[in-house]
């Protein structure tokens, strides 16, 4: 039931592995000794970049290419959860009359489409927040840096934390963004590899972890 988005963003966010600078770099630090210290570099690739993306980008792109990378891990991670819940629950009878069936990858076209356009509308939501908070407005925006985001913006962060999960600590809130680009990272292949495996056999994830016992 994930499959559209995860396709996009599973190929398109893997490839970012930095985060971008809060403040101004100093003429006499590098950015490669800069980003060694972000979240998400980690032994033992470190600073893993094999296409120089960072190399050739500014500071202004840095931070987009974070944003990308921690939003498509949060939609990677949603859809890796729904590609198991879904082919878990298919047939209930309080899902949809029991009509979803076979592997997550065709229920996209089972769902009803209301489903489709409430999901729609409350996506649609939640990315005008994102952009009010994260990015300056386009009148504001001087010519050719289209998608210039606040400096005081940290990417990801939307001030949405109900269960009060982030840290005070540096260290720990550190170690916590880590975790979560780590997780991230690891959803989008997992996602990429669900809809490739289901789209090559036609069998659900849960059959093939079945078979393997």
């Amino acid at each position: 039931m994930k499959t559209v988005a995860a396709t996009t963003l599973a190929l398109v966010g893997s490839a970012a592995a930095f985060q971008p600078f809060t403040t101004k770099s100093s003429a006499t630090v590098s950015k490669a000794a800069m980003v060694e210290e972000l979240p998400g570099v980690i032994a033992p690739t470190g600073f893993w970049d094999p296409l120089g993306l960072a190399a050739k980008a500014d500071e202004a792109t840095l931070k987009r290419y974070r944003e990308a990378e921690i939003t498509h891990g949060r939609v990677a991670m949603l859809a890796t959860v729904g590609f198991l819940v879904g082919e878990k629950v298919e047939g209930s009878s309080f899902l949809w009359d029991a009509s979803i069936k076979g592997p997550a990858i065709d229920h996209f076209f089972q769902v009803p489409h209301e489903f489709w356009s409430f999901l729609v509308v409350v996506i649609g939501a939640i990315e005008i927040r994102r952009a009010q908070t994260a990015f300056v407005p386009p009148e504001e925006v001087p010519v050719g840096q289209a998608g210039l985001m606040r400096e005081s913006y940290t990417p990801g962060d939307l001030g949405w934390d109900p269960l009060s999960l982030s840290p005070e600590d540096p260290l720990e809130l550190q170690e916590m963004k880590t975790k979560e680009l780590q997780h991230g990272r690891l959803a989008m292949l997992a996602a990429a590899g669900f809809l490739a495996q289901e789209a090559v056999d036609g069998q659900g994830i849960l059959e093939h972890l079945a078979s393997m016992n």
